[in-house]
């Protein structure tokens, strides 16, 4: 398997963590679009959102996306979290976009 995440997650390719543990992996995104732009998914390899049937690691994968939302200060200055899947993920092993922050819209005019 070629898989970029697979290999950052077997440390072959160095790389900054946000958080680590033996399930999940955070980093930052290496084209952010925001001050805060980490990506946050399972070590073990999952093409696509729907494929992920243990819910210990979504809980796990939900905790620590809560986790790097405190941790960046983000609760009140608005933030997204986002999942590409289906084919519209550049990389296929799933994965959540942290994006912050991201100021209120006061009007939808």
């Amino acid at each position: 398997m070629d898989c970029i995440f697979c290999k950052i997650a077997k440390h072959e390719i160095p790389k900054e963590f946000s958080y680590e543990d033996e399930f999940v992996m955070a980093f930052p995104d290496i084209n952010p679009i925001a001050k805060v732009h980490i990506l946050v998914m399972p070590k073990k390899h999952t093409n696509d959102f729907l494929m992920i049937n243990d819910e210990g690691l979504m809980d796990k994968l939900v905790g620590v996306v809560q986790k790097l939302i405190t941790d960046n200060k983000l609760e009140d200055k608005g933030y997204r979290v986002v999942i590409n899947g289906g084919g519209a993920q550049i990389i296929d092993h799933v994965h959540f976009h942290l994006i912050g922050p991201l100021g209120k819209k006061v009007s939808m005019e």
